[in-house]
């Protein structure tokens, strides 16, 4: 079978699509930085998740939890759980997350499925690192994160005023029952 000129050109165009698609996944949302300077061995841990943005691995989940550890290669282990009212059960996923650029810089990505990553963004954090605000790399994703199973109501109001600055629906925030 010949190759048409026309059909490397397609693959070409479907690769770098690829590529960019990969690539761009790692991103922050217009207007929104980072924290700096960054502290990994701080943000370690478990953290309690107050609210996010609704989406499908997250539908039904209750009392949600992040784990956050080293890895021997120095990547970060991402244990989340979560309790599926709908289903009754518990659920797990594990992943793994980088550092996008320097390792002082709360921009991540985080992976579930192998070789495809997405942005994990710290935009604000506590000095105390108790409290943090996270978004992925457009505005479908954002969770309010705690060392407690609550959050102040002025970090909350902060986080949420911040949000909207940057283009965030934050009437659209599933505020997660950590309940006991």
């Amino acid at each position: 079978m010949k190759i048409k000129p026309w059909q490397i050109g397609l693959a070409g165009a479907g690769t770098a699509a690829l590529i960019f698609g990969l690539s761009s996944c790692a991103t922050l949302p217009k207007g929104a930085k980072a924290v700096r300077p960054f502290y990994i061995g701080r943000y370690l841990g478990k953290w309690y998740e107050i609210a996010r943005l609704d989406f499908r691995f997250e539908k039904n989940l209750d009392h949600v939890t992040a784990n956050y550890s080293l890895n021997r290669d120095q990547t970060i282990r991402v244990d989340n759980k979560g309790y599926d009212k709908a289903q009754m059960k518990w659920k797990e996923s594990i992943g793994k997350a980088k550092f996008v650029n320097a390792e002082n810089e709360g921009r991540l990505k985080v992976s579930f499925f192998g070789p495809f990553y997405a942005g994990y963004n710290v935009i604000a954090i506590n000095d105390d690192y108790n409290y943090a605000m996270v978004v992925g790399n457009n505005l479908k994703y954002l969770w309010l994160l705690s060392r407690d199973p609550t959050m102040p109501a002025t970090f909350i109001t902060k986080c949420l005023k911040h949000a909207q600055e940057l283009g965030y629906d934050v009437s659209k925030l599933v505020w997660t029952n950590q309940g006991r």
